[in-house]
């Protein structure tokens, strides 16, 4: 099978140093085959700290310790590419980025956060709609091996609700709970799929809390620990039973290596994991939870 040309859009993540060995250091214990990150394109955001403090040190990494090519605009990144890693840090930057690469049709993962407002999600997916462009967006946390196996065990009946909770920060540029709200929200949504209603949500100090109503009347909530410790977990209620869950099993780069292989399928023309409905839907919930949590009313999605 031939090996795909795989290009990168955004250098100022960790994810960017994480996608690359995985999948061009052949050494490496979690190594994903398939594919090759051939060439990138830097980015980074002046305004974002994150962003700005990190780009010239990641790009530079993958260019010494992974061979990889920079390019100087994304235009270029799009035609030397099978295939497009997005992983710009910055949310707000997606839609411009991805409105790039949309005319050539070719498969795209966008990190998260998808976007950082409902208007941006839904021109990100219209554009991948109306050039026929291959399209997913997720939190990695979503493709935790134990978070995986235990959705897919049913021995105690369907799952009737969720509760998950993770560590949560704010970053100015990115806002309220999109930053880090959006790992827990993946898991809420690994666990309920799309369908809901509304979101009531509380804030303080050291918790960050929304309890989304689905339309069939399950129940789910997302717990944001500003103070807490760094795990992901998920509680699945079911119909005789609830379990608790490590949802990366302290298996950090293994909820990467899922993705990427998940990315590779897709790029192969396998549906994606994860369908822009429920994607947007996401987007929308983190929005109204955050509506929620300045005006402490329920927000309807």
């Amino acid at each position: 099978m031939k090996e795909l040309k795989i290009g990168m859009v955004g250098m100022d993540t960790s994810h960017s140093r994480i996608f690359a060995s995985l999948l061009n250091q052949v050494s490496h214990a979690l190594h994903v085959p398939g594919g090759r990150l051939v060439c990138g394109y830097a980015g980074g955001s002046a305004d974002f700290e994150l962003s700005a403090s990190r780009v010239e040190g990641i790009s530079r990494e993958l260019q010494e310790n992974c061979g990889v090519e920079l390019l100087a605009s994304i235009t270029e990144v799009a035609e030397r590419s099978d295939a497009v890693l997005l992983t710009s840090v910055d949310g707000r930057v997606h839609r411009e980025q991805f409105a790039v690469l949309a005319p050539y049709g070719k498969p795209v993962f966008i990190d998260k956060p998808f976007a950082v407002t409902s208007a941006d999600a839904l021109a990100i997916a219209e554009l991948a709609a109306s050039y026929g462009t291959p399209l997913f967006s997720s939190s990695m946390v979503r493709f935790g091996g134990p978070l995986n196996a235990a959705l897919e065990d049913e021995t105690e009946g369907s799952i009737v609700g969720a509760d998950c909770s993770g560590p949560l920060e704010f970053q100015p540029t990115q806002p309220g709970l999109f930053w880090y709200g959006i790992h827990t929200a993946e898991m809420l949504y690994a666990a309920l799929g799309e369908g809901c209603i509304s979101v009531r949500a509380i804030s303080n100090e050291t918790q960050e809390w929304a309890a989304g109503l689905w339309k069939d009347g399950r129940i789910g909530t997302m717990r944001g620990n500003r103070t807490g410790g760094a795990d992901f977990y998920a509680v699945l209620h079911r119909e005789r039973g609830s379990t608790a869950v490590n949802a990366l099993g302290g298996q950090y780069e293994a909820g990467h290596q899922n993705l990427l292989k998940a990315f590779l399928l897709t790029a192969g023309g396998a549906p994606p994991p994860v369908s822009p409905r429920v994607t947007l839907e996401l987007i929308r919930f983190i929005e109204a939870a955050n509506e929620s949590r300045e005006t402490g009313q329920t927000v309807f999605l």
